[in-house]
């Protein structure tokens, strides 16, 4: 994983390319989907609750649109985390989509601690992503790990830059890039 650094006025620029974290996404969901499958069929068998999806058309697409919602809730999840530290609160917050990647994002205008940069990073991983497999993996429902497992690799790039920020003085502030996936470091 590689990231891009520059000095502007604002601080250390520091970004990732978007492409590269789809396909970092990719990974990440291939070795969350075996981490996460193994265990779940060998606690639930194939006898599943869910499964039944196969033979009703209509669930696949209440699912489809369950998806389409989770990648709203996904990014107001980052907007309303980073709100609770931005000075400012929802008046810093916006919402908007990068066409050419058909990427959403949230954008946070002012500068906030590394902890609550990460934390807000990280927090539609844990609420979409981590917190319905570990459900799935205690009442066996099949579509439920299915959401975990995509909303896991739907943050690949939130993780990638929650790695990036281990790498930074937790003292530093965080100023969101306002056209990139990445930040600003002033320290």
């Amino acid at each position: 994983m590689e990231e891009n650094i520059e000095i502007e006025e604002r601080g250390r620029k520091v970004t990732i390319d978007l492409k590269k974290a789809n396909n970092f996404g990719f990974v990440v969901m291939g070795v969350v989907t075996v981490v996460l499958a193994v265990p779940f069929f060998m606690i639930w068998g194939l006898a599943v609750h869910s499964i039944g999806f196969i033979h009703n058309p209509w669930l696949l697409l209440y699912y489809f649109i369950g998806m389409l919602a989770g990648i709203v809730l996904h990014e107001l999840i980052h907007g309303i985390t980073w709100a609770c530290y931005a000075k400012s609160g929802w008046r810093s917050i916006s919402f908007g989509v990068i066409w050419k990647m058909l990427t959403p994002y949230c954008h946070c205008s002012e500068p906030m601690g590394v902890r609550a940069y990460m934390l807000g990073s990280m927090m539609p991983c844990i609420i979409l992503g981590i917190l319905p497999a570990i459900a799935a993996m205690c009442t066996g429902d099949f579509l439920l790990l299915v959401w975990g497992i995509s909303f896991i690799g739907a943050a690949a790039g939130d993780i990638w830059i929650t790695w990036l920020l281990t790498k930074e003085n937790p003292k530093s502030m965080v100023l969101d890039h306002p056209s990139e996936a990445g930040f600003y470091i002033i320290d």
